[in-house]
């Protein structure tokens, strides 16, 4: 796929975190410029990161539900080919754990960040009867598995992914979401702290085997953004090592088979 995305801007949210400096560089070796977006101010890093290697990068510290934050930042990239609507947060690991001030916190950082990102942007995708989005949501959108605040912003992701590709696909607009299981980045270093073998714990859920890498969620999403997708929207793909196909754990203990 090398120079895939050359003369392209892809904006790209969470672009300073885990999943999102993946992105950034795996779009950037594509040939991409890249509108990085982020509330930490670490996003700037971004261009001299991946500017010695010959990537240019836009950064803009921004809270993604600040709508006029975000048409401004938007305003100053210019034209926009590909939005990848990466931001998320998860803060509340249980209700009980949960306010509605906290509940709602957790919505507008996953759900309503994204599509006041995505009604940025629309206006000149509609204008050039072209354009790409692509949401990052969760398997947490699928199923309970904890960070309920969390997983219900997922949740939305996708029906708003469904709604977008109906309503825009006649100006040329295609819009899908990958729903990524556990991804090895950094803050599982945190966790490993606590438990040096939770990574080894969550794997059994896996059939698999094992976690997903942030490259392998990097190269679903530039599938979708591809004209090699160029019949696919409105898609809800799973990129979880097989985790929303069953649960292999009960599985095992129903059948008394270890396969």
């Amino acid at each position: 796929m090398s120079g895939a995305f050359a003369g392209k801007t892809i904006a790209i949210t969470g672009a300073a975190g885990g999943i999102g400096q993946w992105l950034c560089r795996f779009f950037g070796e594509e040939g991409a410029t890249i509108a990085a977006l982020d509330r930490s101010d670490k996003v700037n890093d971004l261009v001299d990161t991946l500017g010695k290697d010959g990537i240019t990068v836009k950064p803009a510290v921004v809270e993604i539900t600040d709508k006029d934050a975000v048409e401004a930042a938007f305003a100053g990239f210019g034209e926009v080919h590909v939005l990848i609507n990466n931001a998320g947060v998860s803060r509340h690991k249980t209700l009980a754990q949960t306010t509605p001030d906290n509940w709602r916190e957790d919505v507008d950082a996953n759900l309503n960040g994204a599509y006041t990102c995505a009604y940025a942007v629309l206006p000149q995708m509609v204008e050039r009867r072209s354009g790409n989005i692509v949401n990052v949501g969760s398997v947490n959108g699928l199923s309970a598995l904890g960070d309920p605040a969390y997983s219900a912003g997922k949740a939305g992701m996708i029906a708003m992914t469904k709604s977008l590709a109906q309503e825009y696909g006649r100006y040329g607009i295609r819009t899908n979401i990958v729903l990524p299981g556990t991804v090895r980045t950094p803050i599982w270093d945190e966790r490993k702290a606590k438990d040096p073998n939770v990574l080894k714990t969550l794997e059994r859920w896996y059939p698999l085997g094992r976690i997903v890498e942030p490259y392998e969620v990097a190269r679903v999403i530039a599938f979708l953004a591809s004209d090699a997708a160029s019949a696919v929207t409105g898609a809800v793909i799973p990129v979880d090592n097989g985790l929303t196909a069953g649960n292999i754990v009960m599985a095992r203990e129903l059948t008394l088979e270890d396969f």
